[in-house]
């Protein structure tokens, strides 16, 4: 049996995606996570994910297609056929006889299937962020991820081995010595299909070029890039141009896609808004104790206490955790709370957090950083602009005390956090300052009204005050 993968929504105003690349193969076998496939859209380009354990049986959409939402692109057959198990049986045995061409292609499927090598990838999520650089100071960063930055130059990058000679790998006998198994994975050339293709017609040799697919794979974009390198494929430096025109173009079709959902929201959701404002002394007071004697890599952020802070919350209150569809709300079934990330060439983004209220603050403090990354780079997941199902967003350093946001549909709620500042505070008859934050609440009144929205600022408010209970 098999069914369609079909192009997902990746927020509103998205009516379709082109395809760039495809990472598997007709018989491949993926597993539920795993990165298959680039799109490109107007939020960027978005790596497209497998959510259950299957077989690609056809590919629907080669690279260059542009499919509209709910269109399919990839034919999908369920795990645990008996052909797809018999035929990985069949390629494991022609690899372990050494054929040359046959095995050459039965260790390419077995690579792509492989989360990790000796190389030093990460697991499949992961590996590829790992190599990105980071980006560097904006004076435009919103408050919740201003911290990220100053910790970046402690991040470690990966180290990657050379490849060895293809001729070795299939010279070299069988070892039935311990060692000898680890080590033959890091000798192997991690190629995508459409990239092994498109190095074939520009003349260019696999070997020597660093992959910055998933795992390390060697892609369509580093195949053309080592192609502009060489005098003789001059011819190749033409997509520069039409490259530069279509960041433009990226860019006027996310400032079209945000209108589009901005209009719509306040077009059809009947906003109510809240404002709180909550003493940050304790929160501020402990996160300084706590990182004090931490290097700077692994130092908690402001960020993490207050998403912990909003997913804790919203735990009581599951009114504002969810989506409006079909004139009814429906509840989340996780707490994913999106952030608001500007981007460097303008617009912005607000891709999820998953499962923030079972996580520690270490765990979140570390994926905002991978976040903010992937999100400055291009980098990111459907699933993490597909599902936040609720947002949280500031302007940070800019100065405002409160900011008020439009509900991003179907979503039925954003917070806003003002800027950390320092005020005067009267307690138990006695008058001081304590450095405070304005929190906000945009909410959706077909889904929740003002008297719950107040218990729930309250809420947020009280468990700033323990962060160590977070």
């Amino acid at each position: 049996m098999s069914k369609p993968y079909v192009m997902p929504s990746l927020g509103a105003g998205m009516e379709a995606g082109t395809v760039v690349e495809w990472h598997v193969e007709p018989g491949q076998k993926v597993t539920r996570g795993e990165v298959v496939g680039l799109v490109d859209t107007e939020k960027g380009a978005i790596e497209i994910e497998i959510w259950e354990d299957a077989e690609v049986e056809e590919i629907v959409a080669p690279p260059g297609t542009k499919v509209p939402v709910g269109e399919p692109l990839l034919r999908l057959k369920e795990a645990g056929d008996e052909v797809g198990d018999k035929a990985a049986e069949g390629e494991e045995t022609t690899a372990a006889t050494g054929e040359p061409e046959e095995a050459e292609e039965a260790e390419e499927l077995e690579e792509a299937d492989e989360p990790a090598t000796a190389e030093g990838d990460g697991d499949r999520e992961g590996g590829e962020e790992a190599d990105e650089p980071a980006a560097t100071t904006s004076d435009e960063d919103p408050e919740i991820v201003e911290e990220v930055w100053e910790e970046e130059a402690a991040e470690e990058e990966e180290a990657v081995e050379d490849e060895e000679p293809e001729e070795e790998e299939e010279e070299a006998p069988p070892s039935r010595q311990a060692p000898s198994p680890p080590a033959e994975p890091a000798r192997r050339l991690r190629v995508t299909p459409v990239a092994r293709k498109r190095a074939a017609e520009l003349g260019v040799e696999l070997e020597g070029i660093q992959g910055t697919g998933p795992g390390g794979a060697i892609s369509l974009a580093d195949v053309e890039s080592a192609a502009g390198a060489k005098p003789r494929a001059a011819p190749e430096a033409e997509p520069d141009v039409p490259h530069a025109e279509a960041g433009a173009d990226r860019h006027a079709a996310m400032r079209k896609a945000i209108a589009a959902a901005m209009t719509r929201s306040k077009r059809e959701i009947p906003h109510y808004y809240l404002a709180h404002t909550a003493s940050l002394e304790a929160a501020l007071q402990w996160l300084e104790d706590t990182n004090r004697d931490r290097p700077p890599a692994r130092r908690l952020l402001l960020a993490a206490l207050y998403l912990k802070a909003v997913a804790t919350a919203l735990e009581d209150f599951q009114e504002f955790n969810g989506f409006w569809e079909d004139g009814a709300f429906r509840p989340a079934e996780g707490i994913h709370p999106g952030i608001a990330i500007s981007l460097r060439g303008g617009g912005l983004v607000a891709p999820a957090v998953h499962d923030v209220d079972s996580r520690s603050l270490d765990d979140i403090t570390g994926a905002i950083r991978d976040l903010v990354q992937r999100s400055r780079a291009g980098h990111l997941r459907g699933s993490e602009v597909a599902d936040p199902t609720i947002t949280v967003t500031s302007l940070g350093d800019r100065g405002v005390d409160q900011v008020f946001g439009v509900i991003y549909p179907p979503q039925v709620a954003i917070v806003g956090i003002g800027s950390t500042v320092e005020r005067p505070w009267a307690q138990g008859g006695m008058v001081g300052t304590r450095r405070v934050v304005h929190l906000t609440l945009a909410a959706d009144h077909r889904a929740s009204d003002g008297h719950r929205g107040a218990l729930f600022l309250e809420g947020l408010a009280r468990l700033l005050q323990t962060p160590e209970d977070l």
